[in-house]
Parts: C-alpha cells; structure tokens; sequence
C-alpha cells in the first residue's frame, strides 16, 4: 500500500508518522517548501531503530513521486490564523489544490483522495470536480475530529470515560456542524437522561467553537493532534478495508435531500473509499439546520466559481 501525503506541516508529518507506526503502508511525503519534506521523512526514519519496526517513507519537493499512490492525503494549504474562519482560506488555498489535483488526475488515477486543506468541505467538492474521479474516492476529514471534540467536553461534563460515549456530527467542518446530542448515548442510554437541554447546548456551542478556541490559544497554526489521528483512521479503514461507520465530507445526489454538494454525513468507509452514505432518522428541526448548513456551503461554492470557474 502507497500513501501520498502532500503538505508536510505540521498535520501532514504527523500523519505520516501515525501511518508508518500502523505499518498500514510506505509513506511519500511532499511539500514544495526546499528540504521540508526530506528532513520531517529523516526524522521520522531516525525514530525506526527506537521503535524496532522497518518502515518506508520518502520525503521530496517532486509532486510526481505520489505516481501510483494508492491513498492521497491533501493537507496542503494555508492555515488559519486568530479572528479567521475557516472560509477565509477559500480563494488561496483552491488556487492551491486546484494544482494538485490535476496532478493527482494524471499521476495517481485510481487513487483515493482525502481532502484536508480547509475550509473542508468546499475543498472536498473542488478536489471531486478537478479530479473527475467518482464521489467514493474523493472526501474530506472533517465531521470525525468534530464528533471526538464533542465526545471529549461530554466526558469531561460528566467524568465518564470518552469509551462510553458515540455520538453523530453532521454538517460542514465549520460554523454550520451539527452535533447531534438527541443521537448521542452513553452505553446505550440516551445523554438527554445525563444532561438538560441547556447544558447540552452549551455542549454543543463549544464544540463548535473548538477549533477556534485551539487557533487563538496558539496564536499561529491551528490543531494538529487530533486531526492527524483522524485522518489515520480513514487511512487505516481504507487500507485494512474495515467497513467503519465513520463521518466524511462527503458528496450527496439525492441522501438527507441534497444534491451537488459534500457535506459531512456518516459513511462506512472500505478498500473502495465510501461504500455507503448513512441516512440516519432526523428530527424536522435538525433537517433544517442541515438544510442551512448546506445553503451556508452552496454560497461559498457559488463565491468560488465566481473567481475560479
């Protein structure tokens, strides 16, 4: 198994590290910054021996070592700074990706593509469009980090282990997810039995904001550790072809009544990417607010076609 990743930042380096200790496959690395990508794969090939586990990974300034790559990761792009929104990346970082996949079309045709680069969504529906590969094999990380945020302050709250608790995020990887507390159980028991219906907004709230939260504290870069993770587990699934049910950006035609646009949903995930879109049972109220986030989405997209065709 060939993993492309393409960014070595900090989320990109990471997840080759989170890779190549799963022994899922051989890591390519690559950013265009000189040296970037060589001395985070060094490093990690120094890491090997205190390991004790053979591992591949190449670090390279040259887009053309992903050829034959059977899973491309897209961390590429800028990153956002204090008082920004995801959204503000939107015109920079499309100029970006729009270069890469029509890399990936000629270099890795039958790869599976995982869009990162932010904002996420908008970013998945560019990569699918320029890429022309089909909806299974393009989708973004964004809903799954989202969901393990909002587990984490539901533990916290209530001093259970983050083991005990599932919960579903639909949405945008942005201001419009939606965190479903109605859906969520501790062992199996509804979290409407654990907390009233104010402390779970309030819940909700700061997973929302949590990623903001996380850039203003650091003043400069944006959370990596629990994406990198996110995104090993989509690899893992893909690689391992385990079948999870985990949440994607993903592109519907016709699922939850919308059509045309990626938005964040649960999937099973297998050796072929998405192998099936769930549609979980929604309240009318959360369908709205699924609806807006979609509407939300649909005028970022109509911005970007505006500039970029």
């Amino acid at each position: 198994m060939k993993i492309g990743i393409i960014g070595a930042g900090q989320v990109g380096s990471l997840t080759a590290m989170r890779v190549l200790q799963e022994a899922i496959g051989e890591v390519v690395l690559v950013d265009i910054i000189k040296g970037l990508a060589q001395a985070r794969a060094l490093d990690l090939e120094d890491q090997a021996g205190l390991l004790k586990q053979d591992y591949q990974i190449k670090g390279t300034e040259q887009i053309e070592e992903i050829q034959g790559s059977d899973i491309l990761v897209i961390t590429a792009g800028l990153t956002r700074k204090p008082g920004m929104k995801r959204e503000d990346l939107l015109t920079k970082n499309a100029e970006i990706l729009k270069e890469i996949c029509l890399r990936i079309r000629t270099l890795a045709a039958e790869a599976i593509v995982i869009v990162v680069t932010n904002p996420l969504d908008i970013m998945t529906y560019y990569a699918l469009k320029i890429t022309g590969f089909s909806p299974n094999r393009v989708f973004g990380m964004g809903v799954s980090l989202d969901a393990s945020r909002f587990i984490n302050l539901i533990s916290k709250e209530l001093n259970i282990s983050v083991a005990d608790i599932d919960t579903y995020v639909l949405g945008s990887h942005g201001e419009g997810m939606l965190p479903l507390g109605r859906l969520t159980t501790i062992r199996g028991i509804s979290l409407e039995e654990f907390l009233d219906e104010g402390k779970i907004e309030r819940l909700v709230k700061r997973t929302i904001e949590r990623g903001k939260e996380i850039v203003d504290l650091l003043g400069n870069g944006s959370a990596y550790l629990a994406p990198s993770l996110a995104i090993t587990n989509l690899v893992k699934a893909i690689a391992k072809n385990e079948k999870r049910i985990i949440g994607v950006s993903a592109y519907l035609d016709g699922e939850y009544g919308l059509r045309d646009i990626c938005i964040g949903v649960p999937c099973r995930i297998g050796r072929s990417g998405i192998e099936d879109i769930i549609e979980l049972d929604l309240q009318p109220q959360e369908k709205q607010a699924l609806l807006s986030s979609a509407l939300s989405l649909r005028e970022q997209l109509n911005n970007l076609k505006q500039c970029h065709g």
